[in-house]
């Protein structure tokens, strides 16, 4: 028999609401803040997290991310690791700007951002390709440099969309589909000692 153990657990947690989430402001690489609903959604995260050992945490540099992080783990001991590699999909000119002014401005592009994302093509900003190759380089340089069993990454949306569509082998064109990445979701990906990897939790959601 084929020995298939799970052997270590990755956990992919976005950060809180901000308020330019609030706002339905883009935010890309911009920073914003946590608001009061948002510091709630990481602490009742974190009751929901009390019975995992962690062993290590990486976190997006982003204001959100650590105001996330520390919410979660500011109290455990465990250093927490920040990484550029682990931040939002960069969008140019329209951070900063209303999701409603943008789509006046430049229906097209916003249409594909929400329905085609891989036919995003933004001057000044990522691709949905360029977010994903930079998550997994990360990614994989934490798996074989980090021998931790229990590790959480706390990050965004759209990067966290990424790695689940690569571990499914989901293309990018169809990465907005359900389930939804609410703030604070947390989705795991188990590695088996086999070496493949399967998401066993989407954004909260068993996922067998």
């Amino acid at each position: 028999m084929t020995d298939r153990r799970i052997l270590r657990r990755i956990h992919l947690i976005r950060h809180g609401e901000t308020d330019w989430n609030r706002e339905r402001r883009a935010q890309g690489q911009q920073e914003s803040i946590l608001t009061d609903d948002g510091k709630q959604q990481a602490a009742q995260l974190r009751a929901r997290l009390a019975d995992t050992a962690f062993e290590s945490v990486y976190c997006s540099s982003s204001v959100r991310t650590r105001e996330t992080a520390d919410i979660l783990f500011g109290d455990s001991g465990l250093p927490v690791h920040y990484c550029d590699q682990l931040r939002e999909i960069r969008m140019g000119p329209w951070e900063g700007r209303l999701y409603t002014d943008i789509r006046l401005s430049d229906p097209e592009q916003f249409h594909a951002f929400w329905h085609q994302p891989d036919q995003f093509q933004l001057p000044g900003a990522e691709t949905y390709a360029d977010v994903q190759r930079r998550a997994l380089q990360k990614l994989n340089w934490i798996l074989a440099n980090d021998g931790a069993t229990e590790l959480a990454i706390v990050s965004h949306g759209v990067l966290i969309k990424t790695l689940l569509c690569d571990t499914e082998q989901r293309p990018l064109s169809r990465l907005w589909e359900a389930p939804a990445m609410h703030n604070c979701a947390r989705s795991i990906i188990d590695i088996y000692s086999d070496g493949s990897r399967r998401i066993s939790v989407y954004a909260d959601q068993d996922y067998q």
